[in-house]
């Protein structure tokens, strides 16, 4: 069955950087646009940037644009989040998906804090 297993969260300084991955298994990885979401308390789940299956084309909210940049590697069959110039309203708990499952991981904690 689908699994995502999200890891590499963790707390940031303001400006600072994380990068996110995504182990996918279950199905096959490289026919699947993927996307990052993220929830933080109180909050919707929103989504915050997709990939397509090959990794050529991507979209981010506008909130992240031009600091988080998504990317996969279909050969190791995961998928990455690169976090830069994080913000405090970048706390939330990250999570994987694949857009053609309900399926979701565990997600991964991302604290910005000074």
């Amino acid at each position: 069955q689908v699994q995502l297993m999200e890891s590499g969260g963790g707390l940031a300084q303001p400006g600072g950087s994380l990068r996110l991955s995504c182990a996918a298994s279950g199905f096959t990885f490289s026919s699947h646009p993927m996307s990052w979401f993220r929830q933080a308390p109180e909050k919707a789940r929103e989504l915050v940037a997709s990939i397509s299956a090959s990794g050529g084309q991507t979209n981010y909210a506008d909130s992240v644009k031009g600091r988080f940049t998504i990317s996969r590697d279909n050969a190791k069959n995961t998928l990455y989040l690169q976090m830069n110039s994080l913000k405090i309203e970048d706390t939330a708990v990250y999570y994987c998906k694949a857009q053609m499952y309900t399926k979701w991981g565990q997600g991964t904690q991302v604290t910005v804090s000074s």
